[in-house]
């Protein structure tokens, strides 16, 4: 069994209108949520073996705001694959997963997260940003993760519900 845990990019900024939309940083809500999530991962005892984020600025700062407030020690792996992502190529990289990875954290964007989690577990959530969904896989090698995998769907927390 391992566990999947699928977080969606905290807010993010729109104030210059000159940036490209991968260069987006956090706004203030962002930056806010963030690290809140983190504290929850860290609190449900979910602190993430790995953590593999889209290399888009708003999902980084995201991981890393998220990995220092859940005591993550490990590096973020920036991929580049997970921006702008379909459920497929989602799977793809959660496949080379460390085997010893038990817990496995993605950072990334809608619609693909949303789509993955219908996937995974058969369930359709909305995801704000900053959510973050649980699922638990019937696998016991990364690397036997495909698109007809069933997962459980064991938690789902959205910012605005932990206020």
């Amino acid at each position: 069994m391992k566990t999947l845990l699928i977080l969606r990019h905290a807010k993010s900024s729109w104030s210059d209108s000159a940036l490209d939309d991968h260069d987006r940083p956090l706004n203030d809500r962002g930056e806010r949520d963030a690290p809140r999530m983190g504290e929850l991962l860290r609190q449900q005892r979910l602190t993430p073996d790995l953590i593999i984020s889209s290399d888009a600025v708003r999902a980084r700062m995201t991981a890393e705001a998220v990995a220092k407030a859940a005591g993550y020690a490990g590096e973020i792996r920036l991929e580049p694959l997970l921006y702008g992502a379909a459920p497929d190529d989602i799977v793809v990289v959660l496949r080379t997963a460390e085997p010893n990875a038990e817990i496995v954290m993605v950072v990334g964007h809608n619609p693909g997260l949303e789509a993955l989690v219908g996937q995974l577990t058969g369930e359709r959530h909305d995801l704000p940003t900053a959510a973050l969904a649980q699922i638990d896989l019937p696998i016991d090698r990364w690397r036997d993760l495909n698109g007809s995998t069933r997962g459980t769907l064991v938690d789902l927390w959205r910012p605005k519900e932990l206020e």
